[in-house]
């Protein structure tokens, strides 16, 4: 039995990574240990993904075919980072070059604005994986109109006597998306639904969104046939994620819901995770966005950014979720195009005055996620024997173990992976990450 390491560690240059074999042998380690339980099973992996938003695609118009082939290669490809779906906007949101809605007094939606950016950069998506990629749709905001504060910003309500209205247009919306080929899987009902915001946004009570899916939007689905789709709550931070599904899911929302989708801006609380999972078993957990927000972080600060993303990944993934998705997949050198200037770090971001193609250092760290844990893989049972060494466990589906291990410290740290008797000792580099494949 051998362990297969891939290391990439301090600025993440070519020159700062390596790939070692190590052999399993007998042992009775102790110290320094990280114990695998392939017997435990947990939850099952559906992948990794992340935002075509109108600014990514804004950017992604702007780029040469050359440049273009190697972002959704390294994204799409089955060889690399092999992402599995896709969240868009319905409409407008922050990442947007302008406000926009497919609403129009006639009736009909215009939706030129989603084919003049977002459907071509989908379409090169979907032709570099090779298939259909599935959709997340996300509502930011209803149309303006429908709103008690009559704009698509500064929050506001979605007004009673449009409840309907607004059920027929998400709809219509997926139904848009439908028609010209793409494969809608899932609806979020609202993103950050207690979130006035300078941009896009609509705030929910738990009560309203309940009501809103039960009477309104659950019938328009049957009435459109498509009943078929995922719908997930919250889609808001962590820290309230628990409470959203309790008081939302009963004995008539339950055959509704999917599950729960939120984000990690308010810190980790994957805690509020294991309390989704104890109470709602049969519910997936999604994270459906997550960014370094450079109004919180240093721009500069690249492996600051990098390990701070794969802690979250880490402890995301020990504590239930199925799928992790990334927020925008491509923004400029400032971190946008944002219409209200709150910019944020891309894996990938394009430099538009030298019209160079800049991969981050967050992008190779979340290919030690993406590449290495594979749809489908099943989390098994493993202890650590350190705060310092983040470790997830996971058996694929053709029955190898995969890790990986994230080593944040100044140090290098020894680690001795054991599995039943047998026994490979590892040193991680300091300021690391390492994914692992033991055949």
């Amino acid at each position: 039995m051998k362990l297969q390491l891939h290391t990439t560690y301090g600025g993440g240059n070519w020159d700062e990574q390596f790939t070692q074999t190590v052999l399993f042998v007998p042992g009775e380690t102790e110290n320094r240990v990280v114990n695998l339980y392939p017997e435990i099973a947990f939850q099952t992996l559906e992948g990794f993904g992340g935002a075509i938003t109108d600014s990514a695609a804004y950017i992604y118009s702007l780029m040469n075919a050359p440049q273009k082939r190697k972002l959704m290669e390294t994204y799409f490809s089955p060889e690399r980072m092999n992402y599995q779906m896709v969240r868009i906007p319905i409409d407008s949101c922050d990442f947007s070059v302008e406000q926009y809605e497919a609403w129009t007094e006639s009736g009909a939606l215009d939706f030129s604005r989603v084919e003049k950016y977002i459907l071509p950069m989908l379409r090169d998506a979907e032709a570099a994986a090779g298939r259909k990629l599935p959709l997340l749709l996300a509502p930011w905001s209803p149309p303006a109109h429908m709103k008690t504060n009559g704009q698509r910003h500064q929050g506001g309500k979605l007004r009673e006597e449009c409840r309907a209205g607004y059920a027929e247009y998400l709809c219509r919306y997926i139904e848009e998306y439908q028609k010209r080929g793409f494969l809608v899987r899932a609806l979020s009902l609202q993103n950050e639904p207690k979130a006035v915001q300078t941009w896009d946004s609509c705030v929910y009570t738990a009560a309203e969104e309940k009501a809103f899916l039960r009477d309104y939007l659950r019938p328009a689905l049957e009435k459109h046939g498509l009943t078929g789709l995922e719908i997930y709550l919250w889609d808001h931070n962590k820290e309230r994620v628990y409470e959203w599904m309790r008081d939302i899911i009963d004995d008539t929302t339950d055959p509704m819901v999917t599950g729960a989708a939120f984000h990690w801006y308010s810190g980790d609380h994957f805690d509020a995770l294991d309390l989704c999972r104890q109470r709602f078993p049969d519910k997936k957990l999604i994270l459906s966005e997550s960014c370094i927000e450079f109004s919180k972080f240093d721009a500069d600060d690249h492996f600051g950014a990098a390990s701070l993303f794969a802690h979250e990944m880490l402890g995301d993934l020990n504590h239930g979720i199925c799928f992790f998705g990334d927020w925008n997949l491509l923004l400029d050198e400032e971190g946008g195009p944002n219409y209200v200037g709150n910019y944020c770090l891309a894996p990938f971001l394009f430099d538009t005055k030298k019209k160079q193609l800049q991969p981050q250092l967050l992008q190779q760290y979340m290919e030690h996620f993406s590449r290495t844990l594979t749809p489908g893989s099943v989390r098994i049972g493993m202890s650590r024997y350190a705060e310092g060494v983040e470790v997830t466990a996971w058996k694929r589906p053709d029955g190898s173990l995969a890790l990986v291990l994230l080593n944040k410290g100044e140090k290098e740290a020894p680690v001795v992976v054991r599995l039943n008797d047998q026994e490979a000792a590892l040193l991680l580099m300091p300021r690391s990450i390492s994914s692992a494949v033991i055949e």
